[in-house]
């Protein structure tokens, strides 16, 4: 198969320049990390990859990636972002399938984010498949 450059996404948060830690909370900076795949320079080869990418991708504001990374079935018309929403945050408590091997994986996960100032946290098992040889996000089970 040969690689295929995805249109760009627009600029991410100052927060999230190519040098600054990403994100997704590995220690790599945001340019090697996330942002390769945000820029369409690669592709997640797990689907634990591809949910700490939508992780970034909901902290640095980037729709474009997370409609990309979304499977057609379920994917929303749009994504929104709240003005005082701001992620924090993202440990992975377990997966189940989702290696370069399978076309099935599920990521169960805690974000953490504050909105208006105040702390929350988002507790989700994710479901997620191929599609078209990537992996994109399904759906999931908030708990």
């Amino acid at each position: 198969m040969s690689k295929r450059r995805r249109p760009p996404s627009r600029p991410a948060r100052a927060v999230a320049a190519p040098g600054s830690p990403c994100p997704c909370g590995l220690g790599a900076s945001y340019g090697d990390c996330c942002g390769r795949l945000h820029r369409g320079d690669a592709q997640a080869a797990t689907a634990e990859q591809l949910m700490r990418s939508r992780f970034s991708a909901f902290a640095v504001e980037d729709a474009a990636y997370l409609l990309r990374s979304w499977h057609p079935s379920t994917r929303p018309p749009a994504v929104g972002f709240g003005a005082g929403t701001r992620w924090r945050t993202l440990t992975i408590v377990r997966t189940s399938g989702g290696s370069p091997l399978h076309t099935e994986g599920t990521v169960e996960f805690r974000a953490r984010y504050t909105e208006d100032g105040r702390p929350g946290e988002l507790h989700e098992v994710s479901r997620f498949v191929r599609h078209g040889g990537a992996w994109v996000y399904l759906d999931g089970t908030v708990g």
